[in-house]
């Protein structure tokens, strides 16, 4: 016989609606995809009144359009009188974060209802630069005050990583692909094939997801190699290996107190109670990193999530691993202790960034909005949602269930304890003898090889990046196994083979 309910704190925090946008057509806006979302995650909810009673809007940094404060514009669309607006930097953790903040603050009374919300019109505004042209989109004087920025952007541009041209994410995770590789002990063949496979995986969640801009399941040879319309990007990575931000796709949540949703009758079937929340980070500079196939932030962070939660990895059901590319899922899968091949447990719900859409920093209120949706389909479970910045550099973890959390929700940041993990020196300006440590090779749009990427270990342990864009030596790079290959490492960050 089960005791008596005890009474949940009128001030516990619970989403209790996500909306999604794919806008095919294209040329609409970035705010108007937003409210377009928000509107979508009240009718969830099953509150005409929710929108109404917004106090806070916070929007995830936006790349295809500037304005000084778009959670204004949103709250002016959706019929909100918000007292509060914000906004963030760029970094794909980002939307976790700020339901860990949203959370928190309604805990506290802070906010009583919290729009967050992001979007991205990429491929209007890609098609439009091509034509010399601009698109007629709501501009924002500086009359208009700018919202304060609540999460902080991911510095992306050490020394180290300026000097030898590694400049994005395109380039830098085929280094960490490289790395696991070696780790493995695999062929390179072995190891597109691999990928290939798990990518594939993710293609076939996107095929069955309404949400997902492309629901096509292909095969990992469709997808590991080559060809007309899979180009080389940087090897290992064909284009079916990146994130696709050719998108124009837009997703928000609403968060709201116990009390709000009770007062406004929204069902107790659509309530979704973020149990714990925290975030880390791993070394800023790249060349930093104890390992390059390795994360100490997420393994410290995703741990301590799921204790707070009072759960173990395997109590989990429901999984969303940040999937700009195949290192960041195979990292964060080693790290959290997840298989990276159970059919009963996939590692997306969505299908991932190139396949469900990369919409920039935004991709993962994608996946808050669609895991809140499996676990009301599968009451009582747990679901976990990881979310990642720059070179697999800031982390974020959210662990959510339709069960409110026994000791309320926890959130924490275990900065401190990563700090202690062993790094490794880099030098930013190291010239001389050198063994390689990872490469990778970026081909420009006709598939011809352009450069060469190394990571480097100098003679006292430190590490150094470089590059060149010598033939002999990316040819040397593409066919050979280089680990621990002797190189020279030349002042500005070019390299020869000894």
């Amino acid at each position: 016989m089960s005791g008596p309910s005890v009474p949940l704190d009128p001030r516990t925090p619970v989403l209790v609606g996500g909306g999604q946008i794919n806008d095919r057509d294209g040329g609409r806006e970035p705010v108007d995809l937003i409210a377009d979302a928000a509107r979508s995650a009240a009718g969830q909810a099953g509150s005409e009144r929710l929108l109404e009673l917004v106090d806070s809007v916070r929007i995830v940094g936006l790349l295809s359009w500037r304005y000084r404060d778009p959670g204004a514009l949103v709250g002016e669309r959706i019929g909100a009188s918000p007292r509060h607006t914000a906004y963030t930097g760029s970094g794909g953790s980002t939307p976790q974060v700020l339901v860990n903040m949203a959370a928190e603050d309604i805990i506290a009374g802070r906010s009583d209802v919290v729009l967050i919300g992001g979007a991205e019109s990429w491929r209007t505004r890609m098609k439009l630069r091509a034509q010399g042209a601009r698109p007629d989109w709501t501009t924002q004087d500086e009359s208009v005050a700018a919202a304060p920025i609540v999460v902080d952007e991911v510095p992306m541009r050490s020394d180290t990583e300026m000097r030898a041209g590694l400049d994005r994410p395109a380039y830098v995770y085929p280094l960490f692909e490289q790395a696991l590789r070696l780790r493995a002990g695999r062929t390179v063949a072995e190891h597109r094939g691999a990928i290939g496979a798990l990518w594939s995986g993710f293609s076939k969640v996107a095929a069955t997801n309404p949400h997902a801009w492309t629901q096509r399941e292909y095969t990992a040879d469709e997808i590991a190699t080559p060809s007309a319309d899979n180009r080389w990007i940087v090897s290992p990575y064909t284009k079916l290996l990146n994130s696709n931000n050719m998108v124009e796709q837009g997703a928000a949540v609403l968060l709201c107190s116990v009390e709000t949703a009770t007062a406004l009758g929204i069902p107790r079937d659509n309530w979704v109670f973020p149990q714990s929340g925290t975030e880390s980070h791993d070394t800023y500079d790249i060349a930093e990193r104890g390992a390059l196939d390795r994360s100490p932030a997420i393994r410290i962070a995703g741990a301590r999530a799921l204790e707070l939660a009072g759960i173990g990895i395997d109590d989990v059901a429901h999984v969303d691993v940040y999937s700009c590319f195949p290192s960041a899922v195979q990292v964060a899968a080693r790290e959290l202790g997840l298989p990276l091949d159970d059919p009963g447990r996939p590692l997306t719900l969505t299908g991932g960034l190139t396949f469900a859409g990369g919409p920039w920093n935004n991709y993962s209120t994608h996946a808050i909005a669609t895991m809140a949706g499996r676990l009301r389909e599968s009451p009582g479970s747990y679901g976990l949602v990881t979310a990642n910045s720059g070179y697999l550099t800031k982390h974020a973890f959210g662990v959510y269930r339709t069960e409110p959390p026994a000791g309320g929700f926890r959130r924490e940041d275990v900065q401190a304890a990563v700090d202690r993990e062993p790094t490794v020196r880099a030098d930013p300006t190291y010239a001389g003898p050198a063994t390689t440590e990872s490469w990778a090779v970026l081909y420009d749009r006709s598939g011809v090889p352009e450069r060469g990427f190394v990571a480097a270990r100098v003679v006292d342990g430190a590490r150094t990046l470089a590059s060149t864009a010598d033939p002999e030596a990316l040819q040397r790079l593409l066919v050979a196994e280089e680990a621990g290959a002797s190189l020279v490492v030349t002042a500005d960050g070019g390299f020869d083979f000894a």
